[in-house]
């Protein structure tokens, strides 16, 4: 999933609100679970793309090497 598709996922999220109200008001229920899936479906993949977004601009952590691990490679070059 691109980046450039979240716009268009948020506006099919908000369109498919207006119509789940829109279904309630007339007492369409089978329309509103319908809609209430694509909804959901929706939101997952919004949802995946803003992690996705998260974990591109979150820090790598690459670990400290203990002591042990220090000495170690400092005996190993002077060797």
């Amino acid at each position: 999933m691109a980046l450039d598709e979240k716009p268009r996922l948020e506006e099919i999220r908000d369109n498919l609100r207006a119509r789940i109200a829109g279904a309630e008001r007339e007492r369409w229920f089978g329309e509103v679970e319908g809609l209430s899936t694509s909804l959901a479906a929706a939101e997952d993949k919004i949802a995946q793309i803003e992690a996705q977004q998260e974990k591109k601009q979150s820090p790598v952590f690459l670990g400290i090497p203990n002591l042990s691990q220090l000495t170690a490679r400092i005996s190993e070059a002077t060797k």
